[in-house]
């Protein structure tokens, strides 16, 4: 069945720009409303854009990764990210923070809880990934 013209111009047009405000709501949500739920859910809809232009092959075209890679990759940061207060000796998910001098751009200030986000957004972004990869399978069951 041929692709809509137009969503696939839309999908070739925003894709990227779409991926981009996921990264900005990811790494402005641990100062700031946002963060790695919202951040992902942003990513996930992009990949839900692509999977209604061009399926599943289309999906797995945008992302080589496994969805299994991002959903164990990021629970173990995650989960890391609170264990590791608490091996310390600290409370579980203690927040710590940093700052950086980070030439050309400046000052950075880091904390213990964009790890944790990251950790959260490669998992909303795997279960998305896995969820239209699944989809896509039973297309092409259906199929043959």
């Amino acid at each position: 069945m041929p692709g809509s013209l137009i969503l696939d111009t839309v999908t070739r047009a925003v894709f990227h720009t779409i991926w981009v405000l996921s990264l900005y709501l990811l790494f402005a949500g641990h100062n700031a409303p946002g963060g790695g739920f919202v951040g992902g859910l942003v990513g996930g809809a992009a990949l839900v854009l692509r999977y209604a232009g061009a399926g599943s092959d289309g999906v797995r075209q945008a992302v080589r990764l496994r969805p299994e890679a991002l959903l164990g990759g990021g629970l173990l940061l995650a989960g890391a990210t609170g264990l590791a207060p608490w091996l310390a000796g600290r409370e579980f998910l203690s927040s710590a923070s940093l700052d950086i001098a980070v030439p050309i751009v400046g000052e950075v200030h880091a904390t213990s809880a964009l790890p944790f986000d990251i950790g959260v957004y490669l998992v909303v972004v795997g279960l998305v990934l896995g969820a239209l990869v699944t989809l896509g399978a039973e297309e092409e069951q259906e199929e043959a």
